[in-house]
């Protein structure tokens, strides 16, 4: 963790295959994140195991609705994240969902850990069940972001605990 409040904080969201859930946490933490009433600044990356090579396009299509750039974001390997000249991830949060067999990724280092489940909207049809799915990640992702970035203290234990907020 950054010795300094003024120093960014990166938090690193994993899924499997980087094309729904991390790129809206991604977002969300980079618009979320600039300013914040505790004087913390919070970047948000994001990474796949196996990323799908691509954006889910109804991701980029809730983010545009939500006000964000979706240009900025793109799927990546969590290799990308390893190495020299990487910036030093402070948090990895896993977003992969148990429940639907999903293997979430273990991203090696000295950094806190959370793992915030949340179902994968883009193999969900119809397609107007789809959109509503993305619409649901993203406001619980929204709603775990804003509780981040609000704490006072900053513990593995309080991190982990946001996973329980649904929206």
């Amino acid at each position: 963790m950054p010795s300094s409040q003024s120093a960014p904080l990166n938090v690193l969201f994993l899924c499997t295959g980087n094309s729904a859930r991390s790129i809206l946490s991604e977002a969300l933490m980079n618009d979320l994140g600039r300013k914040t009433d505790n004087g913390r600044v919070w970047i948000g990356w994001s990474a796949g195991s196996f990323p799908s090579g691509a954006p889910h396009p109804d991701g980029l299509k809730e983010l545009q609705k939500r006000g964000h750039r979706p240009d900025l974001y793109r799927s990546k390997s969590w290799h990308e994240f390893c190495g020299d000249g990487v910036p030093k991830m402070d948090i990895v949060i896993t977003v992969c969902a148990n429940a639907a067999n999903e293997i979430c990724p273990a991203f090696p280092g000295q950094h806190m850990k959370a793992h915030w489940p949340a179902d994968d909207p883009a193999h969900i049809e119809p397609l107007s069940a789809r959109q509503k799915a993305f619409s649901d990640v993203y406001d619980i992702c929204r709603a775990r972001i804003e509780a981040l970035i609000a704490l006072d203290d900053l513990t593995p234990q309080a991190i982990q605990a946001i996973a329980h907020i649904t929206a």
